[in-house]
């Protein structure tokens, strides 16, 4: 702590900061502050300048706006809803089920949401789009009550909560594959709710920018709490919205200062630290810490002693001020300075405890809430500090298992409805009814007023939606023929189908091409000169290469989103893309290329959330498989993402070797998506490994969709076998079969696998079919139906975990071997590869011979001296041990 030496010079600073400020106004104390700053850094004096303020209100009492409602009217409504929230956690867990609900999150953050509400949502009617509300997983509670007052909402349907298998159920958090007409997003996994609102304002600056959907002062608000801040997500991708100034995006953060299980920072203090970190971002800083209640106590303070005690107190003590009650305020906050204490002396325990947080208080919100929404040039979090279970008394408020309260004892239940004024008897909470006052109550009417005001009910996700134009497989006729002698990859075949769309009369302008930091690894250069690259500040330099035809053009209506380094980032623009249909009104044809490693391994809760928030579009894990990618080693080659894709189950996944293949998907996906408007999106794997590519096989486009199609017939034989690969393995595949007739003389189908996943689920439909209808007649599967007829084992081999291929075993109903790639990934060439984890040619060779043998149509030696002759090592250790 530096001494003051000289507390006259200080204090004649501080009266002239304060003239200035009074008379000239806080942009005049602002800017001699900024030059002052700068001053002392050209001096070399360490100003030891701080990202934080006081631990009081941004917003002084003489700052404050008017909120221009009715207080009264809104306090009962709030009442309401605060009553319906808790009797709908309580009714689903008074029973031999208990399924569970939060009360607390929702009790602490009932007026943060009431005055968006009454004030600031706006909804989906007039002629503008909705704004966007990512709401806190754990308050669906309070969002339900609120829709049963309005009527959207019945008695049953809140007795349903958590029960949703038969129908007629409440979604536990929010989720729009559950309830797609009332939640916009998927939000309770923590972290997501926050980076995804911040790429949604993002995309939503680039569709406006683009002329696709006009912005106006539609807002982005995500609600988030301040424990979800350790996630690495929720802070991972501010400083994105400080650079692009995204004024059109505002954050509450509920700092009820509590975790799941205990204080968030105990020791410390949360909001200052957040602040800190938001103001570095470059981010419009409001706190609301402090209710009106508190205002006459600042009043008195010509000392700056309560501030001081406000600054230097712990978190872990507030949360005790709140849980201990007004006599411990008195005696450990208050008490520590006489002249505290003296201040609050006429003040009665109960007084002091009713000293409310500014996230209670109707009045100091909405002024953070009305700056907000009028700040320009920055985006704005707002920290505003709570009390978790508030209301909710002795049994649960601020207490550290508050979070899993799910029942309140019934003093305490009396206890609220008194706080609250709920007309229930003591007879009737009993059985804790739900409340809704008469539909020409004044409540009522003023609820329906201010909603009709501000474009309807909220939260409402649109159904109806714009259907593309979709381009005839014919548009693509490039990638159906022959290369010929020149040689390609799927992802040079992916860029020409690409380029094709972009082209579009009807849908070029909708396709937004998406990469973290690739494009030139994957050959998309040549868009950036085409289509540019979106940059909020458009292009304010010469790049180096601007002589040069593909050079790295920005411009502020580019059509690629370049997200840098950033993949979570990159599948959060790509969520908003996929998802603007519903969101924005205006359908967009996401494409984001990614290495495959680091696509869905990295990102998967991502992708799981955009599955729960029916997005459409292609994701394409690029330079896929374990043993394409030479040279890269471990953490990039991919050998488990389409097994990562299955388990998402609208996303439907392909791993096409051939240029014919990847355009029949993309073209079916773009129809399946955008024309019939199925709730999918996809998940296409390309390479980067050249060859030639054939013309497509005349009436093979059926099987390419459907997952599996006959490349080459063998002829008939005595020994004959059903080879199957994908991707980059297919062509060793075919190269086995070559292998198998000339030196072996067996003959084999060669079948290409485009899609495991699909011939699985369709497998598992047809199975399912057969259980439930035991005396109909059975129906048969795809991949059964293919194989029906022919002869031979089945041998399948792919650039994947074996688990990947392994999953048709129980739908191949004869002698199945399957090749994979499990183990960790190495660095070599791609022969060396394909031989370490026993892939290649004659590893398909040898286990079609194997298949015959153990059928007793081979004998033992014939296997062993092609182990010999292919140089295999029998004893050498498996992949998946290294």
């Amino acid at each position: 702590m530096i001494e003051d030496i000289d507390p006259i010079e200080t204090q004649e600073w501080m009266d002239a900061l304060e003239s200035v400020a009074k008379n000239d106004g806080d942009e005049r104390a602002r800017y001699l502050l900024r030059e002052l700053g700068a001053k002392a850094s050209d001096m070399g004096v360490d100003s030891g300048a701080t990202l934080n303020t006081s631990y009081v209100n941004t917003i002084t009492p003489r700052d404050e706006v008017r909120m221009p409602g009715d207080l009264f009217i809104e306090r009962r409504i709030r009442s309401f809803i605060r009553w319906n929230a808790m009797a709908m956690v309580m009714r689903a867990n008074d029973n031999e089920d208990a399924l569970g609900g939060h009360i607390s999150s929702f009790s602490s953050s009932a007026t943060l949401y009431d005055i968006g509400f009454n004030y600031f949502f706006h909804g989906p009617e007039g002629d503008r789009e909705s704004d966007m509300v990512f709401f806190q997983g754990h308050i669906s509670p309070g969002i339900y009550a609120r829709a049963y007052l309005e009527g959207r909402l019945t008695e049953e349907q809140l007795d349903n909560f958590r029960r949703e298998v038969d129908g007629n159920g409440l979604s536990s958090y929010p989720h729009p594959w559950l309830m797609p007409d009332f939640w916009q997003f998927p939000t309770v996994s923590m972290g997501l709710g926050p980076i995804q609102a911040i790429y949604q304002a993002h995309v939503m600056r680039y569709l406006s920018a683009r002329d696709l959907v006009k912005r106006g002062d539609r807002k982005v608000w995500a609600f988030l709490g301040d424990g979800e801040c350790d996630e690495p997500e929720t802070l991972g991708a501010i400083s994105l919205a400080g650079r692009e100034q995204l004024e059109n995006l505002i954050f509450v953060i509920n700092c009820n200062l509590q975790r799941l299980d205990g204080p968030v920072r105990g020791n410390g203090k949360i909001v200052q630290e957040l602040e800190g970190i938001f103001r570095g971002a470059g981010w419009n800083v409001i706190k609301v810490l402090w209710g009106r209640h508190w205002d006459p106590l600042f009043e008195k303070d010509e000392k700056g002693l309560l501030r001081k005690r406000m600054d230097e107190v712990c978190d872990g003590e507030l949360q005790n001020y709140k849980a201990n009650g007004g006599a411990y305020t008195r005696e450990h906050f208050f008490g520590k300075y006489p002249e505290l204490a003296e201040m609050v002396k006429d003040m009665s325990d109960d007084e002091i405890m009713n000293l409310n947080r500014g996230g209670h208080d109707p009045y100091k919100v909405y002024t953070a809430y009305h700056q907000a929404f009028h700040h320009k040039g920055q985006p704005t979090v707002i920290l505003a500090q709570t009390v978790k279970g508030y209301g909710t008394g002795q049994s649960g408020q601020a207490k550290n298992d508050t979070h899993s309260m799910k029942k309140v004892a019934m003093d305490d239940l009396m206890a609220f409805r008194d706080n609250f004024n709920i007309p229930l008897s003591d007879e009737q909470l009993k059985s804790v009814p739900y409340y809704r006052p008469s539909p020409d109550s004044p409540e009522m009417k003023y609820m329906f007023e201010r909603r009709k005001q501000l474009g309807g009910f909220y939260p409402a996700r649109r159904t109806e939606f714009e259907q593309l134009q979709v381009p005839e497989l014919d548009a693509f006729k490039g990638q159906l023929k022959s290369s010929g002698e020149r040689t390609l990859s799927t992802q040079m075949a992916l860029n020409r189908v690409l380029s094709t769309l972009v082209k579009d009369k009807q849908m070029g302008e909708r396709v937004v091409p998406i990469v973290p930091d690739e494009a030139r690894t994957f050959g998309m250069e040549g868009m950036f000169r085409q289509l540019s690259i979106y940059s909020s500040a458009g292009q304010r330099y010469v790049p180096h290469d601007s002589d040069q035809i593909m050079y790295y053009k920005e411009s502020k209506n580019g059509q690629i989103l370049q997200e840098g380094i950033n993949e979570a980032g990159a599948m959060s623009a790509w969520i908003a893309a996929a998802t603007s249909y519903a969101n924005n009104g205006c359908t967009m044809v996401p494409f984001y290329i990614f290495y495959s490693m680091f696509g869905f391994q990295r990102i998967m809760d991502l992708a799981w959330a955009a599955g729960d928030s029916q997005a459409r579009g292609f994701l394409i894990g690029a330079t896929s498989g374990r043993t394409t990618l030479n040279g890269e080693g471990l953490q990039h080659q991919d050998g488990h993402s389409h097994l990562m894709a299955q388990m998402i189950p609208n996303c439907i996944s392909y791993d096409p070797t051939y240029g014919y293949e990847l355009a029949v998907i993309v073209q079916d996906g773009l129809r399946r998506m955008y024309a019939e408007q199925e709730n999918k999106f996809y998940y296409i794997t390309t390479l980067n490994e050249n060859y030639q590519h054939p013309e497509m096989p005349q009436g093979a486009e059926e099987g390419i969709i459907k997952g599996m199609y006959l490349l080459e017939e063998g002829k008939p034989a005595e020994l004959k076998v059903q080879l199957m690969g994908c991707g980059s393995i297919l062509r060793e595949v075919r190269e086995a079969a070559v292998i198998l007739r000339e030196e072996f003389g067996i003959e084999a189908d060669v079948w290409s696998m485009t899609s495991i996943n699909e011939l699985r689920r369709e497998a598992q439909s047809a199975a399912r079919w057969n259980l439930l209808h035991p005396e109909q007649d059975a129906r048969q599967s795809y991949v059964e139906a293919c194989l029906e007829g022919r002869e031979g084992p089945v041998v399948a081999s792919t650039d994947y975990m074996r688990m990947y291929a392994d999953q048709l075993r129980e739908y191949i109903p004869r002698r199945y071997k399957v090749l994979g790639t499990d183990g960790f990934g190495r660095s070599d060439s791609r022969n060396k590869l394909r031989e370490f984890f026993e892939v290649n040619r004659y590893y398909v060779t040898v286990a079609a011979l194997k298949a015959l043998q153990e059928e007793g149509k081979l004998e033992a030696a014939v296997v062993a001296k092609a182990i010999q002759k292919f140089n295999i090592n029998p004893d050498k250790p498996a992949p998946w041990t290294l």
